[in-house]
């Protein structure tokens, strides 16, 4: 609870596909995903998330005709109460509902410091807000665990400086990060552990410290150059 891993390797090390096998976009061909003491293996991807596991992916995939404010309370629909009957009638109880998610995705929107762009179409949004967006609508499901799949892809030094302060933030929230990356720098500076998947099969675990020095890593993945990065 409240650490980083970061999982590394190269493309084609099986990464993404582990992520899509915890989430339930794939089935695994052997094995099984406990979380918490639950089996996942026959949960589809909305069940998956109600268990308290959420995650972005390789490109953000965001509302772009809804507000950054809607698209963070669009996440919080698996935790509402009212249904769409209730809904539609505005029932008292839809309408209290719709005001607490609303006053939530505000605290969102300023946590991930997109104040001022609350009323802005999420296309309107730069990269970066649209990449710190999407892990706000995660956020918005209450997560115990974020998946979190190459969320500095596209970003330039400085904001990835900015993700990692997200990071540092969430981590420190309570809710555990599994990073997918391909920085090296940005990986080694906000991972607890860091686990090394090569062609499918782990080759080694531990600190940032210990997978820095450690030779089947430096020899399959990291090299001398991000090897002493």
């Amino acid at each position: 609870r409240g650490e980083c891993l970061g999982l590394i390797g190269r493309n084609g090390a099986g990464k993404t596909t582990l992520f899509n096998v915890i989430t339930g976009f794939i089935s695994a061909s052997s094995g099984s995903i406990i979380y918490k003491g639950i089996c996942l293996d026959r949960k589809k991807p909305h069940q998956i998330a109600s268990e308290g596991i959420a995650r972005t992916f390789q490109t953000p995939r965001i509302f772009g005709n809804m507000s950054a404010l809607e698209n963070v309370m669009v996440g919080q629909h698996i935790r509402t109460r009212s249904g769409i009957f209730k809904a539609a009638l505005s029932w008292p109880s839809s309408r209290k509902e719709e005001i607490e998610i609303r006053a939530r995705a505000k605290e969102i929107v300023h946590f991930i410091g997109l104040d001022a762009k609350n009323d802005e179409l999420a296309k309107d949004l730069t990269f970066a807000e649209q990449r710190s967006l999407e892990i706000g609508r995660c956020l918005a499901c209450k997560p115990g665990l974020v998946l979190m799949d190459e969320p500095a892809a596209g970003l330039d030094d400085k904001e990835q400086m900015e993700l990692a302060d997200l990071i540092f933030k969430i981590r420190d929230g309570g809710v555990t990060i599994l990073l997918v990356e391909h920085h090296m720098r940005l990986v080694m500076k906000v991972s607890d552990e860091v686990l090394v998947l090569n062609y499918g099969a782990k080759i080694a675990d531990g600190t940032p410290s210990q997978i820095r020095s450690d030779e089947r890593v430096i020899n399959a993945y990291l090299g001398r150059k991000n090897a002493n990065a």
